[in-house]
């Protein structure tokens, strides 16, 4: 809590240093409650509470970005509570020289390869129609707490990516990841050559992920749009990945979709798990979405996935309406077999004020054609209401049942504040 008043006190000393033009934000807090079973005959009931603060101090092209979750159990005493997560605390300089932003501190990042958080800086450039991402960080620690990292040298994340758009409808871009993971050690149990415990440090050498990627789009709006991808593992020397994509509306109100990824296990270089045998796996999958009128839309697509020995295909079936949906999904092949029917309705009343929603899915499964049928049954229930411009609140209840958890009952409560001031 103590970290969570300095970042406050952070933010508002910030303000009065250099007076915001605009603040604005968001509460939210969440009880969440559920059962867990210690036995066949005895359990114990959680109550999670989830508070949650964005803060935005915007000053011209100048902003301060905060967002912290505080978390603990009000029922049980839980290891680690309270807990306190930081996924955001940087500074954003933006369209410097009309061309560079800047943002320093703890920021997202989104990439195929390596998303999450990291502690460091990260540059973005635009000229004409080219543009250019570069950043470099520490990684952030478990759990999101407010540390930086004491190792930089084995503990960090480095990578750029270039884009071009120079030919109309085109676009080429270029990315590189490199991401380093510092060594653990830890005490284990371990037995000598006499079967005899003995305690053991046990070394971990640091974890690394070097990939480079390249990827092609060409986008015709409305009627064809197609995305291809290439990653490429830098420390095994071979394609890690290969995907491409594309939408087809040449046909009124009859879409089609086509979906290829070639992909290998992702390892980081030191991985244990790179010393097993391990194969490849292929998807390719189809699929069509025809507008029946101005309320409905049905969609489906077929999919075969190969592995070095196997295959398994994957059927979906939907219908959309602005009321709702319908899903049908079924799996068979050696990966395993399900049935899935899943169906999905919320609707706005009284101008937004009031939105009820209810689903409900069932599913049968096995592992394998030998494996006996297992089935889950789930049911949710819920409103959100919104009766000021500001305010709102959500309750939804949630149910499941199977031979693992049976009759299981959980609810959700979120309360939300939004906030937005300007200054002169």
């Amino acid at each position: 809590m103590k970290k969570v008043i300095s970042v406050i006190a952070l933010f508002l000393g910030f303000c009065n240093l250099l007076p915001a033009q605009n603040i604005n934000g968001r509460i939210s807090s969440s009880l969440y409650t559920f059962q867990r079973y210690d036995s066949v005959n005895t359990s114990e009931t959680y109550a999670r509470n989830y508070d949650m603060l964005s803060l935005n101090a915007n000053y011209g092209k100048f902003s301060l970005r905060t967002n912290m979750n505080f978390e603990t159990d009000l029922f049980q005493s839980v290891d680690n509570d309270p807990r306190v997560r930081f996924y955001n605390l940087y500074l954003e300089a933006r369209e410097l020289f009309n061309f560079a932003s800047v943002k320093i501190g703890r920021q997202p990042l989104f990439n195929s390869v390596s998303g999450g958080i990291f502690d460091g800086a990260s540059l973005n450039m635009k000229y004409a129609d080219y543009k250019l991402t570069a950043y470099y960080g520490g990684n952030a620690p478990a759990y999101q707490e407010l540390k930086v990292t004491d190792d930089w040298k084995n503990d960090y994340i480095l990578g750029g990516k270039i884009s071009a758009m120079f030919l109309k409808n085109f676009r080429f871009s270029a990315e590189y990841v490199d991401k380093n993971f510092k060594p653990y050690e830890y005490f284990a149990t371990r037995l000598d050559q006499n079967l005899n415990p003995i305690t053991v440090l046990i070394q971990k050498n640091s974890n690394q992920f070097q990939f480079g990627s390249a990827e092609l789009a060409y986008e015709n709006d409305p009627k064809l749009f197609v995305n291809t991808r290439f990653d490429y593992d830098f420390n095994y020397n071979k394609a890690s990945k290969a995907e491409v994509a594309a939408d087809i509306n040449y046909i009124e109100n009859l879409g089609v979709s086509l979906y290829y990824n070639y992909r290998e296990p992702r390892l980081s270089y030191n991985s244990i798990f790179s010393v097993f045998n391990y194969g490849n796996s292929q998807e390719i999958e189809g699929g069509l979405n025809y507008k029946l009128n101005s309320f409905l839309t049905l969609s489906g697509k077929f999919a075969n996935v190969k592995f070095d020995d196997e295959n398994s295909q994957r059927v979906t079936l939907g219908l959309v309406s602005k009321y709702g949906s319908i899903n049908y999904r079924k799996n068979l092949g050696d990966a395993g077999e399900m049935d899935a029917v899943s169906v999905y309705s919320a609707y706005t009343l009284a101008d937004g004020v009031f939105t009820p929603s209810v689903g409900l899915s069932y599913t049968t499964y096995k592992l394998s054609k030998d494996d006996d049928k297992n089935n889950i049954t789930s049911l949710l229930a819920g409103v959100n209401i919104n009766p000021f411009k500001t305010f709102s609140f959500d309750l939804q209840t949630q149910y499941s049942n199977n031979k693992i958890y049976q009759n299981d009952l959980r609810f959700l409560l979120k309360l939300n504040y939004w906030f937005n001031t300007n200054f002169n």
